[in-house]
């Protein structure tokens, strides 16, 4: 048995991180229904299509990676037929996901003052962009370049480059299906429904770590360095094989290095500039001028096997094909028919296992 086989949620939001929280629940068995608006042709991404994606499908591959296993309704909830559809469908529903604005909410009847007089015990999931008292419109681009993600990435003396994922609706949806757990916990004491808030703004905040921390403790601003890492040497340099497989590096202690030497076949871990992690942030041009001069003197496999070997931190640099030819990555794609009779791809939101 799933673990959420017996709960309903209702899902009120579009774009990515409302729905990514309601596959969440769908994939752990739970029934999701999401409800679009009629009056604009449903959730927005339905039409988010690449230039060669068929024209004709119903739905853009954008929109399924995120609505697996929902059942969709298409509502006008100024409607009051419609409104009163949802009225039913949310009697026996335990969460709501919502992205309206607090305004927005109240006009349309679902905010959570509303419906906590009608449904006592209900948890409603509420999103925002910035906040409840900014109105300004929230997407990914914007906040990664609001709370210093643009600032920091891509190479110096060039043009901010932002992450190739949203990956503020990601890691909000994380924070928003968190404190739904958390609210579902407290519901199982006491009985009582709950307003949970996450914001996508706090939500990229929090998720600073140690590049916020770098700067309250030492005023360090962040620049952007492309791959590499401001604390640790040699961590985000790549090097290329001779048969041209290319890797990056993780190496984040001296065995670690010591390991990446042996491997390259040098003693640069005896030589001064490189003897410690400090010394190899002081020296690291150099440093990484010299892995991938010696790295072409092998072939790709040949070092993966060493990397391995060592225990030497290293990631092969892989395009989306060559993901999807693993076998971890092969397990994690969900597929299904869709209603337009097109079959829908996408990996799982839930990564994880319980025994």
């Amino acid at each position: 048995m799933l673990p959420f086989e017996n709960i309903k949620v209702i899902e009120l939001s579009s774009v990515l991180a409302g729905p990514a929280v309601g596959m969440f629940f769908a994939e752990l068995g739970a029934e999701v229904v999401k409800v679009e608006n009629a009056s604009t042709g449903g959730d927005v991404t339905r039409n988010w299509r690449l230039p060669q994606e068929d024209k004709e499908r119903k739905y853009s591959a954008y929109y399924c990676s995120v609505n697996y296993g929902k059942r969709v309704l298409m509502l006008d909830l100024k409607s009051a037929e419609d409104y009163a559809i949802l009225m039913d469908e949310m009697k026996d529903a335990e969460i709501v996901i919502s992205n309206y604005r607090p305004a927005q909410a109240e006009r349309l009847g679902v905010s959570y003052d509303i419906l906590k007089r009608k449904f006592p015990g209900i948890i409603l999931a509420e999103l925002t962009g910035y906040g409840v008292d900014d109105k300004r419109p929230a997407f990914d681009m914007a906040l990664q370049a609001e709370a210093g993600f643009l600032g920091m990435c891509g190479e110096p003396g060039r043009e901010p480059v932002k992450m190739p994922v949203a990956l503020i609706d990601i890691l909000a949806a994380h924070q928003l299906k968190e404190g739904v757990l958390i609210a579902m916990m407290k519901k199982m004491r006491t009985g009582e429904g709950s307003l949970v808030r996450a914001s996508l703004f706090e939500t990229a905040v929090a998720s600073l770590a140690n590049q916020a921390t770098n700067w309250l403790m030492n005023e360090y601003i962040p620049q952007p360095m492309g791959s590499l890492h401001p604390n640790i040497a040699p961590y985000g340099e790549t090097l290329m094989s001779k048969d041209g497989i290319r890797f990056t590096l993780a190496v984040g202690s001296d065995k670690q290095f010591e390991g990446l030497c042996q491997v390259l076949g040098t003693d640069w871990n005896k030589q001064v500039e490189f003897s410690t992690n400090a010394k190899r942030l002081e020296n690291r041009p150099g440093l990484g001028k010299k892995i991938k001069e010696r790295a072409t003197s092998f072939l790709g496999d040949e070092l993966e096997g060493a990397f391995q070997k060592e225990g030497v931190p290293y990631g092969r640099i892989r395009n989306m094909k060559e993901v999807f030819e693993t076998e971890k990555a092969q397990a994690m794609i969900l597929e299904n028919q869709m209603p337009d009779g097109g079959i829908a791809k996408r990996v799982k939101t839930v990564a994880f296992d319980i025994f």
